[in-house]
């Protein structure tokens, strides 16, 4: 039979067995637990490697960004200084314009629009009737009276249909 000792050694080593196997439970856990913290640890490495190249791709593209706009600045800065030139060269001439404009300028529009008159009648005058004395002519003008718009001159009344009206 089995006296006390035995049955408190047999309960001591079912203890010490159960401690051993919740030990290496917890190990066995532990190192699960180790492997996907290096994995996760290995994909943020990753991650952070391909963030760290969109974002050198992105600097670049602002570097290229930016040399165009120091580019475009540097053509404005030529424009800007070509308009002042110009509005320098303009405000020396503007004298100048207002004489042509206010003592010459009435007189030169009316001798030119005669000079165009008189070439015009000399040009139709030489067509003759063969040309159809002028009608065809490229150089004739069209008329731009109502009538030849086909509108009416007369008034119409309260019951009169507008031009181009189907009944």
């Amino acid at each position: 039979m089995l006296n006390a000792v035995w049955v408190a050694v047999i309960v001591g080593v079912a203890a010490w067995l159960a401690l051993v196997c919740v030990g290496v439970f917890v190990l066995l856990r532990l190192a699960r637990l180790a492997t996907d913290a290096s994995q996760a640890v290995t994909g943020l490495r990753e991650r952070g490697d391909l963030l760290a190249e969109r974002a050198h791709a992105a600097i670049d593209r602002a570097d290229e960004q930016l040399t165009r706009t120091s580019s475009i600045t540097a053509s404005m800065d030529e424009v800007t200084s070509a308009m002042a030139e110009l509005s320098r060269r303009l405000s020396v001439l503007m004298p100048v314009a207002r004489a042509i404009t206010t003592g010459a300028g009435a007189p030169l529009v009316r001798v030119s629009a005669l000079a165009f008159g008189v070439n015009r009648a000399l040009g139709l005058r030489r067509a003759g009737p063969a040309r159809g004395q002028g009608h065809g002519d490229a150089r004739a003008l069209p008329r731009r009276g109502p009538a030849s718009r086909g509108e009416l001159t007369a008034r119409r009344g309260p019951g009169a249909r507008k031009a181009g009206a189907r009944r």
